[in-house]
């Protein structure tokens, strides 16, 4: 039976805002694959491609583990590095550093007995060539190649690394968007020539005897889901090679992933309110919070909420969607179901939820209801409301179509749902 199991590691005192998370894809038994995304902040090919694993893809046979947002406080900024060079910090980090937990946290998953390869998600700099071509074609370019530390390690599975990655460069240059755009493998020879290398994730990977690569798509591609396409590529052969089986649902070009990164998604904070994402009015206010430690949740592992002086911000990856001011309420009360009417049918519905209306709304309810944009100084429990009744600017979204509904029990917030009328589907 395929299991989807999410675990989200703990946050902690005096260290970085937000901590990954590791989400792990199991089907028949097989070896493991550790994939690992944004280490680096403002490489988006190596954690946007993680991000469609974890959303499109099923695993039949073996696992796929897979942290997408590793160093997330710099990927919600589009740094590198936001506390230094995360990836420069495996050798040996302070405990003060801020990203002490996130980097001894993965080199504990890193070194569980049950992965059998690493792969460590990169955007890099030009694109690698043997010889010097100019500034962006030339040996010391890091962008579309995989990367190997050395030829070679001692271990039962997987160690024949240059080989693995010739393999899986030869497969990747068979369908190449530019003809420069194919691969190369580079081999930086970490424990003779690359002092820096020393310090980074895959040579803590492989002196532990676990085979690691980094896969690098080119900076110099500008366009995300070409490089996102390159990524999966990458990772699916990868698969193929440990023996993994997988599915996906949907087709692997780049038409496709432009459509899959332009769908809405939804945010669920503190287990009572909901937002959509991307279309997401800029600004928020007078957001019913009830705690000041916020949680969130939501099917893409992107979207983060981070409170930044006196008001949070909504991210998807680097983007910044929205700024929710928020009104805190010291008392709360659990509502998990609610009933209301809706184009004359009743029905009961879960707190938080989005609920599409065509051409009114009754919330049948002895709560107190405030239905944000519809003005009125009354209880609007019972109220038949509809769209033309609402004023525009409240609208959570762009398209002035979706309101919030807020539920109180004397003084309480108790939770929120929306209403859209865009028209049911």
């Amino acid at each position: 039976m395929k299991k989807l199991l999410i675990i989200i590691l703990a946050f902690y005192l005096n260290a970085a805002n937000l901590h990954f998370t590791l989400y792990k894809k199991n089907g028949e038994q097989g070896n493991t694959l550790l994939v690992i995304g944004g280490i680096h902040g403002n490489e988006p090919g190596g954690y946007y491609a993680p991000s469609f694993l974890i959303r499109y893809y099923d695993i039949n046979k073996g696992s796929l583990w897979i942290v997408p947002n590793l160093n997330f406080d710099s990927i919600v900024k589009f740094r590198r590095g936001v506390y230094g060079d995360m990836n420069r910090k495996f050798a040996f980090i302070d405990k003060k550093d801020k990203d002490y937990n996130i980097v001894e946290d993965i080199k504990k998953i890193i070194l569980n007995p049950k992965i059998d390869m690493v792969l460590n998600l990169h955007d890099g700099h030009g694109f690698y060539r043997n010889s010097w071509q100019n500034s962006i074609f030339n040996p010391a370019a890091w962008g579309q190649t995989c990367i190997i530390d050395q030829e070679k390690i001692k271990t039962n599975k997987f160690g024949n690394l240059g080989d693995i990655a010739r393999k899986v460069s030869s497969c990747l240059n068979t369908d190449l968007k530019k003809n420069y755009h194919f691969f190369n493998v580079k081999n930086t020879k970490t424990k003779f020539k690359d002092e820096q290398m020393r310090l980074s994730l895959t040579y803590f990977a492989i002196t532990h005897g676990k085979p690691a690569f980094a896969i690098e798509t080119s900076k110099n591609i500008k366009d995300l889901p070409t490089k996102i396409y390159y990524q999966l590529r990458a990772i699916e052969e990868f698969m193929k090679i440990v023996g993994i089986k997988y599915t996906r649902n949907f087709d692997l070009t780049i038409p496709e992933i432009k459509k899959l990164l332009k769908k809405e998604d939804y945010v669920i904070i503190n287990g009572n309110t909901i937002l959509p994402v991307k279309n997401i009015d800029k600004v928020i206010n007078f957001f019913p919070l009830t705690s000041k430690q916020i949680t969130f949740k939501s099917s893409n592992p992107l979207v983060a909420v981070v409170k930044e002086k006196n008001y949070y911000v909504l991210y998807e990856g680097y983007n910044r969607h929205a700024v929710l001011y928020p009104q805190y309420f010291k008392n709360f009360c659990k509502i998990k179901k609610i009933k209301i009417e809706i184009d004359g049918q009743k029905k009961e519905i879960t707190v938080p939820s989005i609920v599409k209306v065509d051409k009114y709304f009754k919330v049948l309810s002895d709560k107190r209801i405030n239905v944000i944009g519809y003005s009125s100084k009354q209880n609007e429990a019972y109220k038949k409301i509809t769209k033309d009744k609402l004023i525009k600017k409240y609208a959570v979204d762009k398209n002035h179509k979706m309101f919030r509904v807020e539920i109180y029990d004397k003084d309480s917030f108790c939770g929120m749902f929306l209403v859209d009328f865009g028209g049911k589907k």
